[in-house]
């Protein structure tokens, strides 16, 4: 007669951080065993996103990187570049950002600093799980209401369109 035993295996215990509430993983472990990688292009979209909802950004990017981007506009078939005017570098638990910006004429740049950098935060740990370690905002440009190419540098309408 055989008997069949039962042998219950250890499971690996995880250290935990007294004053975290995660369990010690990155994002890149799981419980099931596996990994999971987030590409540089996903976060730069978070970040782009997330700087967009920010009352007082005009656009994105530097001058070169917007004239590039309202080409791209015009092309049929292509869309809007959410990632114009961002660069991200992504590591296994953490990200940095570099946003360069337009914004509004009027508008408190160190407030839009700190509401881009806190909405950027927010936005990228909590759908990647990575640790953002700066957000680094540079504005290119101020818009004016003036700033319109369909009107002169005088307010009037041009002689050649």
């Amino acid at each position: 007669m055989t008997t069949a035993t039962s042998r219950q295996d250890d499971e690996p215990t995880i250290a935990r951080d007294e004053h975290s509430d995660t369990d010690g993983r990155g994002p890149d472990q799981s419980d099931a065993g596996g990994k999971t990688s987030i590409a540089d292009v996903v976060v730069a979209k978070i970040a782009g996103i997330a700087t967009r909802e920010i009352d007082g950004v005009y656009d994105l990017g530097g001058g070169a990187a917007r004239a590039v981007g309202k080409l791209r506009e015009t092309l049929p078939g292509t869309a809007a570049d959410v990632t114009q005017g961002v660069s991200v570098e992504v590591g296994e638990k953490q990200a940095a950002v570099d946003v360069g910006l337009v914004a509004y004429y009027g508008v408190a740049i160190h407030q839009l600093a700190e509401s881009i950098r806190t909405n950027v935060i927010e936005a990228i740990e909590k759908m990647t799980g990575l640790e953002v370690t700066e957000v680094n905002v540079t504005v290119h440009d101020v818009h004016l209401d003036t700033d319109d190419p369909t009107t002169a540098l005088d307010g009037q309408t041009p002689r050649v369109q």
